[in-house]
């Protein structure tokens, strides 16, 4: 016989009834943690579906008691299994006094195993007449009150197990990110696209501005990075001969935290060689249609409070952005210090390093991109603020790079990826550079293996990055990243 427990600190009175009740089912030798299977033969979703077939046929199914009805001599109850919920209904004369009793005793978030046949009620709703009950599993803790649910969002975050089952609408968000990251593969597997994983732990701290988190490898006796981006692996694949790469990466960025940032994160990186940012352009609209129209069922969308329509797309370059939006004209800046007067006299913002570009881009911020509502491409980037991509031919000191905007909020990025390797060891070394410049602890070090690869030969490629966290969140009607995120980053509760 198993032993009994006492009760743990912490429990409150409801919690301490119901380890009574498990203490009591141990000493008589029937203790439900001791089970170790149940053949469950069906769920409630094909009880439904299959009705006609099943009409007082014996089925098996299993789930989390999630409501009660005692009426003396029979009762109804409510159990929860994967596909959703269905209704059992317990005579006393069919299962015996005893174990009726055992039966009224089951608590709310108990896990029963129910055998019966299939019939409908008198009001019409499908259900299984039990004739036989076990208890799969006892719950020690109440579910929250049956009509107000698991409300608080603190909570429903760092309980997910309790906001998953007393919030159906949060199952299928989840289930949703599920066949969202399904068609996101599809699509580009279907395009020659080769699934790849690069490391997780890199070596050191590249120069760009994301902080990263730093860890111990023992064996080594070094410090190593959790990576901030799967870029600088995945295009030295592409060096290597193939051709078409992606990879579902989870990132690890140290960080702020709010609606649309969590430390850890999943994006999408993939590299096509022999094309540009145009393609990759084309690529975006054409995969953000075919997900969208396969998950969502149709191109007009709901999101906080706008109809998206993911079938049309506006394309603008920087420049023609912040001339259509805040009126002023890049082109009428001559000199940097044209532009720190331009952003002086507008308000907006000076940059670390103020420069033409830079300000640009601070314009963009200021006065653009809480305007992008409908899905809009942005492109021809400042090479200040784009490291890793080509300059424009005819314009060097603008790159080949766009970003698209949904609801005002950035959803990719994309280049036509720098190959000219002496340039980009210009550009990696400016940019530690500046980095301990502006921070002189920073360990940040040029990824010179990168460079090495670049020096055998990187044909032009387009490159294209973007969170699939967020287009979740869009496809969700979700507002927050922590919302789509099973199990996002909380503050550890004192105690």
């Amino acid at each position: 016989m198993s032993h009994t427990y006492a009760t743990p600190a912490g429990f409150t009175e409801q919690d301490t009834i119901r380890l009574g009740k498990l203490n009591a089912l141990i000493e008589q030798g029937r203790n439900p943690y001791e089970i170790t299977t149940y053949d469950r033969t069906h769920t409630s979703d094909q009880i439904r579906e299959g009705y006609d077939a099943l009409e007082n046929q014996t089925v098996r199914i299993a789930g989390r008691i999630l409501g009660k009805h005692i009426m003396g001599k029979a009762s109804f109850a409510r159990i929860q299994d994967p596909d959703g919920t269905m209704q059992i209904y317990v005579k006393r004369d069919d299962v015996g006094e005893e174990r009726y009793k055992d039966f009224k005793a089951l608590d709310i978030g108990d896990i029963i195993g129910v055998e019966g046949h299939v019939f409908k009620t008198k009001t019409g709703e499908i259900s299984v007449h039990a004739a036989k009950i076990e208890l799969l599993t006892k719950s020690l803790h109440p579910l929250p009150e049956k009509f107000h649910g698991l409300t608080d969002t603190d909570t429903r975050y760092r309980q997910r197990y309790v906001d998953l089952i007393v919030n159906p609408e949060v199952k299928d968000t989840f289930v949703k990110r599920s066949l969202i990251l399904r068609e996101l593969r599809a699509f580009l597997d279907g395009r020659g696209y080769l699934e790849v994983d690069t490391p997780i732990l890199t070596p050191f701290e590249i120069g760009a501005s994301a902080r990263p988190f730093y860890t111990h490898h023992n064996t080594l006796d070094m410090d190593m990075v959790l990576r901030i981006e799967t870029e600088l692996y995945l295009k030295r694949l592409i060096v290597g001969g193939l051709d078409r790469v992606y990879e579902v990466g989870r990132i690890f960025r140290n960080e702020g935290m709010d609606t649309k940032h969590n430390p850890e994160f999943t994006t999408i990186e993939l590299y096509e060689a022999y094309t540009d940012f145009h393609g990759m352009m084309d690529l975006v609209e054409d995969m953000m249609k075919t997900v969208t129209q396969k998950v969502c069922g149709s191109l007009v969308i709901p999101y906080q409070g706008h109809d998206i329509d993911i079938g049309h797309w506006e394309r603008l370059t920087m420049i023609e952005a912040v001339k259509k939006y805040s009126g002023v004209d890049f082109g009428d800046w001559q000199t940097d210090e044209d532009a720190i007067a331009a952003a002086k006299a507008h308000h907006v913002e000076l940059p670390e390093v103020p420069t033409r570009g830079a300000i640009l881009a601070e314009f963009f911020d200021a006065f653009v991109e809480d305007k992008l509502i409908q899905p809009t491409f942005i492109y021809d980037y400042p090479v200040e603020i784009s490291p890793l991509a080509k300059r424009k031919p005819d314009d060097p000191a603008f790159t080949e790079r766009f970003e698209y905007f949904i609801n005002a909020t950035e959803f990719g990025n994309a280049f036509s990826e720098l190959n000219d390797p002496l340039d980009q060891r210009e550009r990696f070394e400016k940019q530690v550079a500046t980095r301990k410049a502006l921070d002189p602890d920073s360990r940040a070090q040029v990824d010179y293996d990168f460079v090495n690869a670049l020096e055998y030969g990187m044909p032009p490629t387009g490159g294209l990055g973007f969170g699939v966290d967020r287009l979740v969140m869009l496809l969700t009607n979700s507002d927050s990243i922590r919302d789509v995120l099973l199990f996002p980053t909380m503050k550890p509760i004192e105690g």
